[in-house]
């Protein structure tokens, strides 16, 4: 919803460069939310599930804060919200890294 949103209803409404900017907001998050899918499903895979969790809880913190703060950026125009994004990167390399620590730490 939210890339159709951006799509055809702030076309009028944002400069081309904001709509670039929601686009990677809605990409990053669809992303993301499909490694949250992942993770759920790996649960009973035997991985350990701590570092799931873990993983799950930055994912999830990511894309509050990285697609989050550019939502918030193209729609407000409030300039401050930017130095947070960087943050919701990390979030999801720390992700991503807990991800793949369960899986070498299987049973754990």
């Amino acid at each position: 919803m939210a890339g159709a949103f951006g799509a055809h209803g702030l076309r009028a409404m944002v400069s081309e460069r904001g709509l670039e900017v929601f686009q990677t907001a809605v990409t990053y998050q669809m992303y993301h939310s499909i490694a949250l899918v992942l993770v759920a499903l790996l649960v009973g895979q035997g991985l350990a599930r701590r570092l799931l969790g873990w993983s799950a809880v930055f994912f999830l913190s990511g894309i509050v804060l990285f697609s989050g703060s550019l939502y918030l950026l193209v729609l407000t125009d409030i300039r401050w919200i930017g130095p947070i994004t960087p943050l919701g990167g990390v979030c999801f390399m720390v992700g991503w890294a807990l991800l793949i620590a369960s899986g070498l730490r299987r049973n754990k």
